[in-house]
């Protein structure tokens, strides 16, 4: 951990690893808790399928993620006006300590939970410092010709972050839940150290007023729509989703509106945090809308997978429900190798050959991935799953390097802390859209075949048909949850007294691996359908907003900024050495 000055020709490579080791571990542990649910839940004693425990399951998924995407545009802001470096290196530390305390969970059943969601809300404050400004640190530390490249290893490294959480949390849960938390102390100590002793503040600074009116207005509009769609897909009411709770219509109406009154407090101040001066370049808009959309459109893919392994395709092929998380992350690896072989080099090319093609053609390339996993059957061969899902981190891969360089080149580079926030901003609350969005889907898609297939299944191996009926008239989220989970809920459902009333070899039936995978698989892919072809849509049209270029008049206007075409930034960009 040798300091090496800012002005050495190393230093770009030492900014380069330290952020990329900042970015990794903050984005591994946005996925590693969801793999391990079960473990956790097991661990605090705390069954998920109860009613009231639906919220604790829901905030440990999104809390992290909605907290990410409210605060990376505020901290990208503080690191322009008091130093990028300054601020990554102070999350890095909160990061670490954090990850210390949720490992140290006193507590079990809800206040364990409530412990661990309050901890990891506090975590995501550090993981949004490191990710705020990363970006940044690396736009300022290289030359615009190495720019692609090196943002391409940061962010795909980010990217790839979330599918390495689900491996490495899948294998420390088999072990020990609290192990999900303790991996990261040893690695936040060493890159804590390492950054406060190795990056120096290299970037322009200006000194600015806080926009406390923007703060708080972004904050608490953000946090509301987003909380509103969390609880829109619990059951309220009788109805099997709650868009119709007066709450989450207050949350959705009243966030909103916050919103927009949050736009026009920023075209009237001085110094405002999400500058709206840099949407009149269509470059950087355009990349924003694409990271948006992009975002969204993958972004519950991996919910998606996890109940498709761990609920029906895994069970199926022998696997017990306690090892199925372990082996859902290790049947999705194709995916992170889909990202890692693909984002390096995507960013390599596109300094070359101009970023625009590199990022529309990813994002089409994981319309087709999407295309295909429409037409496996739902027990699938594993060789067709794998190269489709290998395709779909391919084409993110492709996508995420060149889209971040559009964006980063187009700003000037006293406002490259805040682009890099807004940029995001715009990922982190397109996946918690993402989450809220196809789980409706797919809960609307399991409403209308599930409940007959319950009934019809139950009965068939001799439950009574009142008590058929009324398990059948649950709310699907209960069923889909338990997918997601690797759980098997027909024990609970049934209650012991009815199983033993039941033949012996009905109940075991019943109990068993197949059954209730056999039961969901059909209604399971009926919201496949639904989901997927919502995901080509979103796909399409990203790609479509990747090739929004600006008029060339209007280049130097709209940002500060002199471009080539799909190049980087040249009026900018500091001088460095190769």
């Amino acid at each position: 951990m040798q300091a090496v000055d800012h002005d050495h020709p190393r230093y770009k490579w030492v900014a380069l690893s330290n952020t990329t080791l900042g970015t990794l571990v903050a984005t591994i542990n946005s996925s590693i808790v969801l793999i391990s649910l079960p473990a956790i839940f097991n661990g605090i004693g705390l069954n998920p399928l109860e009613p009231g425990n639906v919220s604790y399951l829901l905030w440990m998924l999104m809390g992290y993620m909605l907290v990410t995407a409210v605060l990376v545009v505020t901290l990208g802001r503080l690191g322009d006006i008091h130093g990028r470096v300054r601020i990554y290196n102070a999350g890095f530390l909160v990061f670490t300590l954090t990850s210390v305390a949720l490992s140290l969970d006193p507590m079990a059943g809800g206040g364990g939970a409530l412990w661990l969601i309050g901890w990891r809300v506090a975590q995501a404050v550090g993981g949004s410092m490191l990710m705020a400004n990363s970006a940044a640190i690396i736009t300022d530390a290289f030359p615009a010709r190495q720019r692609g490249m090196a943002l391409g290893v940061n962010i795909v490294a980010g990217i790839a972050g979330s599918f390495v959480g689900l491996v490495l949390g899948g294998v420390l849960a088999e072990w020990n839940w609290r192990s999900i938390f303790w991996v990261n102390v040893p690695i936040g100590l060493f890159g804590t150290l390492w950054a406060y002793r190795s990056l120096r503040d290299t970037g322009l600074r200006r000194p600015a007023r806080i926009d406390w009116w923007g703060n708080l207005t972004f904050a608490v509009g953000l946090t509301a729509l987003l909380a509103g769609i969390t609880y829109g897909i619990q059951p309220y009411g009788g109805h099997t989703m709650g868009w119709t709770d007066p709450w989450v219509l207050a949350g959705l109406l009243g966030g909103t509106a916050t919103l927009v009154a949050f736009c026009l407090i920023e075209r009237r101040v001085a110094e405002p945090m999400f500058p709206l001066r840099l949407f009149r370049n269509r470059t950087f808009t355009g990349g924003n809308v694409a990271t948006l959309l992009g975002s969204v459109a993958r972004g519950g893919l991996q919910f998606m997978l996890i109940i498709w392994l761990q609920g029906i395709w895994l069970p199926l092929h022998g696997y017990d429900y306690e090892s199925t998380p372990l082996w859902a992350g290790i049947y999705m690896i194709p995916l992170t190798v889909g990202f890692l072989a693909a984002g390096p080099l995507a960013g390599h090319l596109s300094d070359k050959y101009g970023a625009r093609l590199f990022a529309a053609g990813g994002l089409v390339v994981m319309a087709v991935s999407f295309g295909g996993l429409l037409l496996i059957p739902t027990d699938f061969g594993y060789g067709w799953f794998a190269f489709l899902i290998f395709l779909n981190g391919l084409g993110g891969g492709l996508f995420a390097a060149p889209n971040t360089s559009l964006i980063m080149s187009s700003v000037p580079a006293e406002a490259r802390g805040a682009a890099s926030g807004m940029r995001a901003t715009f990922q982190n609350a397109g996946m918690v859209l993402s989450i809220g969005i196809f789980f409706s889907l797919m809960v609307a898609g399991l409403a209308g075949s599930l409940p007959a297939g319950l009934d019809s299944g139950l009965t068939a191996q001799g439950v009574p048909a009142p008590a058929a009926r009324s398990i059948a008239g649950l709310p699907p989220v209960g069923t889909l949850f338990a997918a997601f989970l690797g759980y098997n809920p027909v024990r609970e459902l049934l209650g012991p007294d009815l199983l033993a009333r039941l033949p012996t070899g009905n109940a075991q039936t019943l109990t068993g691996r197949e059954f209730f995978p056999q039961l969901i698989s059909g209604p399971f892919h009926d919201g496949l359908v639904v989901v997927f072809w919502f995901a080509i849509a979103l796909s399409l049209l990203a790609a479509a907003a990747s090739l929004v270029t600006d008029r060339p008049q209007a280049r130097g206007r709209s940002t500060g900024t002199v471009k080539a075409p799909d190049g980087p930034d040249r009026a900018a960009d500091p001088v460095r050495r190769a």
